[in-house]
Formats: structure tokens, C-alpha cells, sequence
């Protein structure tokens, strides 16, 4: 299923993308696209059911925003440097272990939604990547097999970095990451039956219409079932939760001198194969 959420920020209502690419709506059914929902599975069932059954009404798209399509984020957990040709870019070794830092749930916007470049920001960059939805509370989980069963699906995550601010300024990289709508999400939250092989999905970013990212996920040093078994010995992970798994080379801060980070004006595209399409433009905090 393709599920996501629609309407104003904050008022968005439960919604079903269909296989004709119909909008469904969902309020009949269930009350959100969340964590109460996803770890329901009889919730789950019913929807299906009623999807398959041609029941559901349809919605007109027409001007309608999507946002993101998990309500009541409780955390955001990254990977960072996860594809070997990201590390090569940024001249750094792959890491051992898994680099995980957090995003705040507040940082969340929908797939079409705003960006704003920070005040005396001029390192913004772009980060496609492929996010990982919870379904099931993970705690201490051991095999790969467990991780992918505590899964609920997945979708196109951005993860916009502000570099001057995450390695120049001091402590940690949250200053870098947790500016406001550093997070775009969507359209879709994909559920897991319909992807699977998560390592085999194709990752693509545009800004003003020039490929800069065009990666692929078996390009990850360490693979979802891996990230999350590691994830969980670490904190618990909740229905609901969201792991952004890194992103592939192609970023602003790789390139060659002057490098080309994000400015007022600029527009950025970027897609997961089969998880959707997402398009911001930028603009002044």
C-alpha cells in the first residue's frame, strides 16, 4: 500500500494512493497515518481490505498538499556516511561501525513543502536518502530477519545539511541538521511487502534541473536489516519512528571548489524508485 497524508500542516488527513493512482481517503477508517496505526495490524487488514474492495471514496487532488506521511514522529534517527561513495567523496574511510545522530521530529515537512535556507547559512546542502518507517517496537533485536520483521515501509527522506554549522562551529552535528524543515518526507510511506529488496532501489537528486545524485542502495555500507538490528541495541525504537539510512555521493560538499550549496530560489527534486517524488523550493529563514 501506499499510504500517505493530506491537507493544511498540522490538520492533514489519512489518505491511500491506489493502484489506478487514485487518492483514497481513509478518515472513515482510521484516524492518522501513525504509529498507533502502523503498529495495528488487524487497522492494517482493514484497510487493505477495503482498498482491495473499491469502497474507500476518492479525493481531488487538485491543489490538495501532502504531507508527511507519518503523524507524531517520536524520533529521527540517521546514518551517516553510509555508502562508500560518499565517504570517497568527503575523503573520509567507511566507518567501522554505523554513524548515527539524531534529527528532531520537528524538522519534518511534507515532500513538496518549503525548505528555508538558515540565516547566515552558506553550506546548505542536499542529501537524498531512503527512510526506513518502524512498525514494531525493536529493542535488542539479533538476526536481519528480526530487523526487516519489525519494518513497516519506507520512504524518500531528504535530509538537508547545513555543513559550516555541523562541522565548523563546534560539538556535535545536530547545530548542521536540525535547522527548520530539514526534513522533507513522502509523498508515500510504502509498506514493506511492496519493497522487497530494500537494497535495490535506485536514489536521484536534481537541483534547478542538473542531476546531482544518482545512487543506488546497494551502494550502503551497512544495509537496512543491519542499520536497524544496530539502531536497536542502542535505543528502543518505537512504531512510528523514522531512520534516515545516509545518502550516496553526489552532495555539495564532494565537488570541487566553488562548491555549489543551496541559495534562496533554487529548486530541488529528488526520488526513490518506487517510493515517490518529492520537489522543494528554497527560501530565506
Amino acid at each position: 500500500m501506499k499510504l500517505l497524508r493530506v491537507g493544511p500542516p498540522g490538520a492533514e488527513r489519512p489518505a491511500l494512493l491506489d493502484q489506478d493512482g487514485t487518492l483514497r481517503d481513509l478518515s472513515a477508517l482510521v484516524d492518522d497515518i501513525d504509529g498507533g496505526l502502523l503498529a495495528d495490524a488487524s487497522a492494517l487488514d482493514r484497510v487493505r481490505a477495503a482498498a482491495g474492495a473499491g469502497v474507500l471514496p476518492a479525493l481531488d487532488a487538485t491543489g490538495l498538499r501532502v504531507g508527511p506521511p507519518v503523524g507524531r514522529i517520536g524520533k529521527v534517527v540517521c546514518i551517516g556516511l553510509n555508502y562508500h561513495g560518499h565517504a570517497a567523496e568527503t575523503g573520509q574511510a567507511p566507518p567501522a561501525e554505523p554513524v548515527v545522530f539524531l534529527k528532531a521530529a520537528d524538522t519534518v515537512v511534507g515532500p513538496d513543502d518549503t525548505v528555508l535556507v538558515p540565516r547566515g547559512s552558506v553550506k546548505t546542502d542536499w542529501e537524498v536518502e531512503l527512510a526506513i518507517v518502524i512498525g514494531r517496537t525493536a529493542r535488542y533485536l539479533e538476526t536481519d530477519e528480526e530487523a526487516l520483521a519489525h519494518v513497516a515501509g519506507y520512504a524518500v527522506a531528504h535530509d538537508v545539511s547545513e555543513r559550516e554549522f555541523q562541522i565548523e562551529r563546534g560539538g556535535t552535528w545536530d547545530k548542521g541538521k536540525n535547522c527548520e524543515t530539514f526534513n522533507p518526507l513522502g509523498p508515500w510511506l510504502v509498506t514493506a511487502d511492496e519493497v522487497p529488496d530494500p537494497q535495490a532501489l535506485g536514489l536521484r537528486l536534481w537541483v534547478n534541473g542538473e542531476l546531482k545524485q544518482d545512487g543506488h542502495t546497494s551502494d550502503q555500507i551497512f544495509p537496512v536489516a543491519e542499520v536497524v538490528r544496530y539502531v536497536s541495541r542502542f535505543m528502543t525504537l518505537y512504531p512510528g519512528d523514522i531512520i534516515n539510512t545516509g545518502t550516496p555521493g553526489g552532495v555539495a560538499m564532494g565537488q570541487p571548489e566553488p562548491k555549489p550549496y543551496l541559495r534562496p530560489g533554487d529548486v530541488v527534486e529528488l526520488e526513490v524508485d518506487g517510493l515517490g517524488r518529492q520537489r522543494q523550493e528554497l527560501k530565506s529563514a
